[in-house]
């Protein structure tokens, strides 16, 4: 009777172990999806010295002085424009843009520099990338370098981890470097 039971018992460990064979398969790779309307800019005006394009899906809230806060509410971001008029001090106001910028260097893997000069606008300025995860990953200056100033920054209202904000911020910047490129001065 032992002896029937022991073989019984074998016996269905080891059908146990052939019938409920698990095969790992290995999962696709898959990156997750985030798609954003394709950019359409229109022009903003108002009473301050000068005009840009913007991304008519954006927000745009005027603050004091010609500073302008442009939000995308989807993204959890905003660009942040502040207006300077120059009076013989553009000399600071170039430090003090470049120093905004650099202080990110600590959480940033690396900081792009990118030139840009219209003669015809006359408008001369600076477009940051900064990669990794600092707290903006794009901002620019420009200026007329007698007259205006101008800087812009976007911040996301998210913890900084470029590699899951990436999607949002290329989108961004593209509309960043948009605005820098269409500004006319008054």
């Amino acid at each position: 009777m032992l002896k029937k039971i022991f073989s019984t018992t074998i016996i269905l460990l080891v059908f146990t172990m052939v019938s409920c064979k698990n095969e790992t398969l290995p999962k696709p790779s898959s990156y997750l999806r985030l798609d954003y309307p394709e950019a359409k800019y229109v022009k903003f005006e108002n009473n301050c010295p000068f005009t840009f394009e913007m991304n008519e899906g954006a927000i745009i809230k005027g603050e004091k002085n010609c500073g302008f806060a442009i939000t995308y509410p989807k993204m959890k971001a905003t660009i942040y424009l502040t207006y300077k008029p120059v009076n013989n001090n553009i000399d600071k106001l170039l430090k003090d843009a470049q120093k905004l910028t650099y202080e990110h260097v600590i959480k940033a893997d690396d900081i792009l520099e990118q030139p840009y000069l219209n003669p015809e606008k006359k408008v001369y300025g600076m477009f940051y990338q900064v990669d990794g995860n600092a707290a903006t990953n794009s901002q620019f200056y420009v200026t007329d370098s007698t007259k205006h100033f101008i800087t812009g920054s976007v911040y996301f209202y998210a913890k900084p981890n470029f590699d899951s904000i990436m999607p949002a911020a290329s989108y961004i910047k593209n509309d960043m470097r948009e605005l820098m490129e269409t500004l006319k001065w008054k």
